[in-house]
């Protein structure tokens, strides 16, 4: 499964709906640190393909989503499970980091 690009319209419905656990990637184009975990959201994606989803939103363009959940510094990375954040990585970390995130939730 490819990853996702979720925006303030489509939010509800892919992140929040979803019936299986959810990673929103919450980047812009001009960060580099997010261009870094870009490629390991991926990966994910290929990896955990049916037991979780792998979403980005672009922070400049979704300000809804961006304000609602309280994002202040990029790459935020937040773990949703059952419509609710679970948990959360802030910074570029290596992938491991995510994929030990990952399989508490699925």
């Amino acid at each position: 499964m490819a990853v996702i690009h979720v925006t303030d319209a489509n939010f509800e419905e892919e992140v929040l709906k979803s019936n299986i656990p959810v990673v929103v990637d919450l980047w812009a184009e001009w960060c580099g640190p997010c261009r870094m975990i870009g490629p390991i959201i991926e990966e994910l994606s290929v990896e955990f393909n049916g037991k979780a989803k792998m979403t980005k939103l672009d922070v400049d363009s979704n300000p809804n989503i961006t304000s609602k959940y309280g994002i202040r510094n990029i790459p935020t990375v937040l773990f949703f499970k059952g419509g609710e954040v679970v948990d959360k990585q802030v910074g570029a970390v290596p992938k491991l980091v995510f994929v030990k995130k990952l399989e508490v939730l699925v």
